[in-house]
């Protein structure tokens, strides 16, 4: 067995179950669980920088656990995609990590931030390197457990009123997952995806397209697209910054991924019709979100609409369905983690006294805090996608596909792209106005946020190293854009992918 591809799954399942253990009782204190829960996140991006290398160097990887061989066993796969996700948790993990000692206070990490935290990175992993439908559904129920159980740590009366709509729209979507893949198992008796990409052909053309419509919403609802994500803004503004954060790098990304991974592996016999229809839902996913964004006063419920708006952009890559604009959609994925991470991390250092303050009523952060207004300029600007922050380079592969695909409904999709890349860049200039550049209303509570020196530096470090990163995609993306193209090249000719697993094992 490779222990590489399991090391992403073993590694956060391991640093939780000893958070656990390091608990102390007496007091009701959290023990060594905030140092083991940073560590275990380090160890985690080593992983996954060792994992991207290996596959890198030796193309794609698989492995079967407790000895079956494909397709009846459990399959671990990992290609450059996967590879590619993967170290985007590590490095999601880490900045969450370093912020937390700060942001988390004494009565959350007694309830256990720190474990579940990593059971969420464990679910995540697992949805990313699992190469099996029935895997996948298992690894999500873990990645809903944890996050439900963080949304709602401290018990406040928003966090619940923003859980109720979650979990109930979670539970909708796993419901239909497990109905998906009952009929699929009836259908083909097979659920390991390579297996899949060979038998659905052989099903009658409605069968495949129900299936994938309930897939499709399935994992629409995780990915909170168009009209299925009013759970998202009613939620990511009630917690701690570092959960919202967590959410805003991973959660959306684990369903845009389901997404990618089964609509170019498994349901592309009916291309022209489900790529048409992903087509409109980016279209749609991408207005509505930014026109929630306008309409709203509070950072944190902006930034959550805007994490709804930039979905549109993932699955404008997936339903062009080229091999350029699956390489587009895969840049933005891991652009817009780490800059809308980075945006909420930035959110929790501008908010007063732990409270959410209305636009009107901030002012004068570029005069008090001139280096967060710079990250923040960065980051801002690259979510609006303006050249040559790394939100450019994502969306300009992303409108040159559309072109090059030359249909209507291409046109369109790209025209609603550049529209609602100019109401972002409106939108951020909001934020900047108000927030940063005009002088603070007498009114404004001005208390302070960071506290002493090693407070300071806790809330800073991680949003520093997330905008140097942003930043550097953007002036440099060329390293990036070569390792993203071969992702797409394989996700667009899945043959390496089957062969590699349904190879592995055999006598």
């Amino acid at each position: 067995m490779k222990v590489l591809l399991v090391l992403p799954v073993l590694v956060p399942m391991t640093t939780a179950a000893l958070s656990l253990l390091s608990f102390q009782r007496v007091g009701q204190r959290a023990g060594r669980q905030p140092a083991l829960g940073l560590v275990g996140s380090v160890v985690q991006l080593a992983v996954s920088v060792a994992l991207l290398r290996a596959v890198h160097r030796g193309g794609i990887q698989s492995t079967q656990l407790g000895g079956w061989p494909a397709p009846y066993g459990i399959t671990f796969v990992v290609d450059l995609f996967s590879a590619l996700m993967v170290l985007l948790s590590g490095v999601i993990a880490v900045a969450t990590s370093i912020y937390s000692l700060s942001d988390i206070d004494r009565e959350r990490r007694a309830g256990g931030f720190y474990p579940l935290m990593h059971v969420l990175l464990m679910g995540a992993n697992g949805v990313f390197v699992t190469g099996d439908l029935f895997n996948l559904y298992v690894w999500f129920e873990v990645t809903l457990i944890a996050s439900f159980v963080l949304l709602v740590l401290g018990n406040e009366r928003p966090q619940m009123q923003g859980a109720i709509k979650y979990v109930a729209m979670n539970l909708i979507s796993s419901a239909l997952f497990l109905t998906g893949l009952g009929i699929l198992y009836g259908s083909v008796h097979a659920l390991n995806l390579a297996d899949l990409s060979l038998k659905l052909p052989t099903l009658a053309p409605p069968i495949r397209i129900t299936l994938a419509m309930i897939f499709l919403v399935a994992f629409g609802i995780k990915a909170a697209v168009f009209p299925l994500f009013f759970w998202l803004p009613d939620s990511y503004h009630t917690p701690p910054v570092t959960v919202t954060a967590l959410f805003a790098g991973l959660l959306t990304k684990v369903g845009v991924y389901a997404l990618v991974r089964i609509f170019t592996l498994v349901f592309v016999a009916d291309g022209g019709a489900t790529h048409a229809l992903l087509l409109g839902i980016a279209a749609f996913t991408m207005a509505v979100g930014v026109l929630g964004a306008v309409s709203h006063r509070e950072v944190r419920r902006i930034l959550a609409f805007h994490s709804v708006s930039q979905v549109g952009y993932m699955v404008m890559g997936l339903g062009l369905f080229t091999s350029s604009s699956l390489s587009g959609a895969i840049f933005f994925v891991l652009h817009h983690a780490i800059i809308k991470s980075n945006l909420f991390l930035i959110s929790g250092i501008m908010r007063s006294d732990r409270r959410d303050v209305p636009l009107d009523l901030q002012g004068g952060l570029l005069a008090r805090r001139p280096g967060l207004s710079a990250c923040f300029l960065v980051t801002a600007l690259s979510l609006a996608g303006m050249p040559p922050l790394s939100g450019f380079w994502g969306k300009l592969m992303l409108v040159r596909s559309g072109l090059e695909v030359g249909s209507r409904g291409a046109a369109a999709v790209v025209a609603t792209s550049l529209a609602v890349g100019l109401v972002t860049l409106i939108s951020m200039t909001k934020i900047w106005n108000e927030a940063f550049w005009k002088p603070a209303p007498a009114e404004a509570d001005l208390a302070a946020r960071e506290g002493g020196a090693r407070r300071r530096a806790l809330l800073y470090a991680p949003v520093v190293l997330l905008t140097a990163l942003g930043f550097a995609l953007g002036m440099a993306p060329e390293p990036l854009l070569a390792v993203v193209r071969r992702a797409a090249a394989q996700l667009a000719e899945p043959t390496e992918y089957v062969r590699t697993v349904l190879g592995e094992g055999r006598p």
